[in-house]
This record gives structure tokens, sequence and C-alpha cells, in this order.
């Protein structure tokens, strides 16, 4: 397979993007992160409302990515056979159905059940990135499939700002949040319907996908092929240390810095302002310029000392921070019947309330921006470098695998870095997926091929 030359760095017009093929996809997945980016923050603090301790809400955690683990190869493939649109109408109705059976939630299974539905169907991303990657070159694909990515950062500013807000507004009514979220969903069902054209056209499906297969045989043959095999293995295991670190955030700075729902949706606001710089600019021009390679090293690396730097937060709660508000926060006390769940027993620890300040915010502020550089670098490089190395009917069903190996992180991650959350305290996870991206970066010194 033909793998892309070293990147110039002046572009020539063949390596210009041709943003009028990419801003219907951009826009459609744009809105439908506002619902993911609106619920992130909130949800597992909704689970402790209920009593949920670390290791269940890493479960909880972990219900979506499963189910995408088993439903992303099967719709990649698909997206193969029958066109890019179909399948992205279907997962979106998915997300639809699960925030909606989130906002009816009044126990504990029901949010397991919408994370379950919203799983099974989650292909959102993995085929907008196959849309990308029908409308660009090989010189063009990272910083398409970035913009992806600054999408997702331009959720984590809009998407918790309107959680705060909805919050504000509604005296912390979670449910409300939900059905809000859904509301954007419905959104970007009908603008995919209505405006997105199918990029894969009909005379270029062939036949080849349909012997492919999908499931766990798919995924082995696939991490046999050279350089895929690694990319994947790459892919995972970054995925697995991030995994924490995302997942677990929220409770982080609850147990650490005493930040309720509201405080840490500023907290994404500010993660988000830096994705969407990385993303939106910074990858495309920092990709022409040194490869994606170096992209991938460097994200490692980046992304390694910021969960290192994350760990390492004074416990400090923030200045505006009152224990007795946010344990009524959590157990309803200050809602309306019918909204906010009552709480069984809060079974994350508080920090006390009489030495609050700035030192803790601001070491954790600093913390994330290589944090958020690393996290916004690596998988529109790492996917990018994939796409290079299939042929172009395989590029969708391996997407789906590739997004199968994230969503298979996912689903673990929680779970394990749960369990060292509770066991081992706060900045277990974060250390521990330091430790890892810093011997990813090691290995990925010798071992990804030169472009």
């Amino acid at each position: 397979m033909k793998t892309h030359t070293k990147n110039e760095t002046t572009a020539s017009p063949e390596e210009k993007l041709d943003f009028k093929k990419i801003l219907p996809v951009f826009v459609i997945v744009l809105i439908d992160l506002l619902g993911l980016t609106i619920i992130i923050p909130l949800l597992p603090l909704y689970a402790a409302s209920y009593g949920a301790n670390a290791f269940v809400i890493g479960a909880l955690g972990a219900a979506y990515p499963l189910m995408q683990f088993l439903g992303a190869p099967l719709l990649g493939r698909l997206s193969d056979r029958f066109g890019r649109r179909p399948v992205l109408i279907v997962s979106q109705i998915g997300t639809l159905i699960g925030f909606i059976v989130l906002g009816i939630a009044n126990t504990l299974w029901l949010l397991f059940i919408s994370r379950i539905i919203d799983g099974i169907s989650g292909a959102n991303i993995a085929t907008a990135q196959a849309v990308i990657t029908d409308n660009t070159t090989e010189k063009t694909r990272t910083q398409g499939l970035g913009l992806i990515g600054a999408a997702f950062g331009l959720g984590f500013i809009v998407g918790p700002i309107i959680a705060f807000l909805t919050l504000a507004f509604s005296d912390n009514n979670y449910h409300l949040v939900a059905y809000v979220a859904a509301g954007f969903s419905l959104i970007s069902i009908l603008l995919t319907y209505f405006w997105l054209e199918e990029s894969y056209p009909p005379e270029k499906r062939g036949q080849k996908n349909a012997k492919t297969g999908v499931g766990l045989k798919a995924m082995f043959n696939a991490l046999k092929k050279p350089q895929i095999g690694l990319l994947l293995a790459l892919m995972f295991f970054q995925q697995f240390a991030f995994g924490g670190f995302e997942q677990l955030l929220s409770l982080f700075t609850l147990n650490r810095l005493g930040m309720n729902a509201s405080s840490n949706a500023g907290l994404f606001v500010y993660v988000g302002i830096i994705v969407v710089a990385v993303q939106g600019y910074f990858v495309g021009r920092w990709s022409r310029k040194f490869g994606d390679r170096w992209l991938v090293r460097m994200g490692l690396l980046a992304l390694g000392i910021g969960l290192l730097l994350s760990a390492l937060t004074p416990a400090r709660p923030v200045p505006w921070y009152s224990r007795a508000d946010v344990t009524a926060e959590l157990s309803g006390d200050v809602a309306h019947p019918g909204e906010t769940p009552p709480v069984e027993d809060i079974q994350i620890d508080l920090p006390d309330d009489n030495n609050t300040g700035w030192i803790g915010l601001i070491w954790l502020g600093a913390a994330m921006i290589p944090a958020a550089i690393g996290g916004g670098i690596l998988q529109p490089s790492i996917n990018s470098m994939i796409t290079q190395h299939v042929a172009p009917d395989e590029i969708g069903g391996t997407l789906g695998i590739s997004a199968a190996f994230l969503s298979g992180a996912n689903a673990i991650t929680p779970l394990v870095m749960g369990a060292f959350f509770e066991w081992m305290g706060s900045s277990a996870p974060f250390l521990i997926g330091s430790a890892i991206l810093l011997v990813l970066w090691m290995i990925a010194q010798r071992t990804i091929a030169k472009e």
C-alpha cells in the first residue's frame, strides 16, 4: 500500500482542504456532540447522587463504550456497503433515544439503560470520520479528521455553558439537562437527513467488504497487518490511559477541589477552547510541516506530562466551595420534588471547606494545557496514518475497527481506573495513565514507520 511522502511546509492547491465539502459534516457533528458534551460534566455526579461509588460510576462510564465496541465495527462495514448517510442517521436516532431515557431516569439502572442504548448504535464519530476521509486526500486527511476533534472541542465550550445555564435556571434539575441534550440530538438528525449528501456513492461500494466480516475475527485480522496492527494497538493503549482522565475528571475535581457540576462545566469549557485551537488550526499546520509520525510522538509525550501534573494537583478546594451546599446539591435537598434524584448515601469523599484557595485550580488549569494538546493530537493523527495503509473500500470498516478499539479501551478503563480511584485515592488513575503514555512514547520512537 502506498504511503504518503513527507509533507511540505508550503501547501499546494492539491494540499488544501475543501471546506465546502467538510462544512456540513462539521456542523452536524458539532450539533450532535452538543448533546454529549452537555451531559459529560453531569453524568458522574448524577450517578453519585444515587449513592454510586467510584467503581460503579466507572461501570456506568464503561456501559456506552462497551456497547459501542460491539456495534461500531458492524456499522462501519455497513457504511462501506450501504453508504455513510443512512448509518449516521440510525446512530443518531439511538443517541436521541438514549438521552430521552436519561431524562426520565429515576433509578441508577435506568442511567445504565440510557448509556447502553446510546452505545449500541454509537457510530456517529466513526461514520463522520469516514465521510471526512471520502472527501480528503492523504495530504489533507489529518486536518480534516482534526476538524472532527475541533467540533468536539467547540462542543466542550458550548455544551457545558448550556448545561451550566440549564442547571442555574432549574435549581440543578439534572433531568432537564438530559432533555436539552435530546433536543440537540434531534436537530442533528434533521440536519443529516436534509443537508448531508452521501459521500460514498453506490458505484464505489465494492463487494470486497462483504467477505471481510466483522467482530473479533476482523479485529484480530487487522492487528496482523503491518503498521495497521501497531497503530490500532497504539490507539487502544493511549485511550486506556486517557480514558480514565476523561471519565473520572469530574470525580477528581469533586474530591480534590470541591467542584460541583456547574464548576466542572466551566472547566470543560476551558479544555474545549484549547482543543479547538489545536484541532481546528494547529494540527493541520503541524501535520503538513512535521508529519503524522511526529504528531503521534509529541501527543504521547504531552499527554503523559499533562496527566502527571494533574495527579499532583494540590488538595485545596476552590474559593467558592461550601461542603454543605455541594452535599445538598448531590442529595437533592435544594431541588423541587421529582427533579434531582434523592441520594441514598454519597460515596465520594468531599474536602473540608476551612482551607479554600486558588492554588489547586490554577495548578490543574496549567496541567490541562499539555493534557488537552496531547489528547487533541493523538486520535486524528493515528487515524490519518491508518487510512493511508488501507484500500479506499476498506476505509469505513477499518475506521470502525479503530473506533471499536477506542471503545474497548473506554469500556475497560473506567472499571480499572474507577477501582484504583476507590482503593488507592483520586490521583492513582492519572499517575497510572501517565506511566502508560510515557512508556508508549518511548516505544513509538522506534516502532512507527517513517513517512
